[in-house]
């Protein structure tokens, strides 16, 4: 994989507004070059794998980051799993031009409609990491574990949807 720099100058306002900057070019990426769903699911499941281990590593040192981290996966995965479906609320995001937690929750309800309720509730499990894990910072590395087999989940099922013919 290629690295590329992005001015200092750009990373400091995207940390101001709370834009994650690899999620951004993802998205900017797939709608410049038109790419085809499976392209942008398999470019939305790595970032989610990468977040995964990633908040897996960081359970017991960093509660906070962990949290995010598997939200984070946990959001990729949603995003792959839209694309995988072609999900309506696809429109939406395009026309909004980025993804928001509306379009997020309604992907999430959309794709437990197909493969079970257990989604929606793994979903709401990464939101609570998100929420309670890493803006309020009140989960322990002990809560942070108990979750993380729902994000878990919620990837490797994604991936399997993904690779399906």
């Amino acid at each position: 994989m290629e690295t590329v720099a992005v001015p200092e100058a750009i990373i400091r306002e995207l940390k101001n507004r709370g834009i994650d900057a690899e999620s951004l070019i993802v998205e900017l990426l797939v709608r410049v070059l038109n790419l085809d769903p499976k392209t942008t699911a398999q470019a939305h499941l790595e970032l989610a794998m990468r977040y995964l281990e990633e908040g897996r590593g960081l359970v017991n040192k960093d509660p906070v980051q962990a949290s995010e981290k598997l939200y984070k996966a946990a959001e990729e995965s949603v995003k792959a799993a839209a694309s995988c479906l072609s999900l309506d609320v696809l429109r939406q995001v395009e026309d909004k031009g980025k993804w928001t937690v509306a379009e997020l929750d309604k992907a999430a309800r959309g794709i437990s409609n197909k493969v079970g309720d257990w989604f929606l509730a793994a979903w709401d499990t990464a939101w609570v990491l998100h929420v309670w894990g890493f803006h309020e910072a009140k989960l322990s590395s002990e809560s942070v574990k108990a979750r993380e087999p729902y994000v878990a989940r919620l990837f490797e099922e994604v991936k399997k949807l993904c690779q399906a013919p």
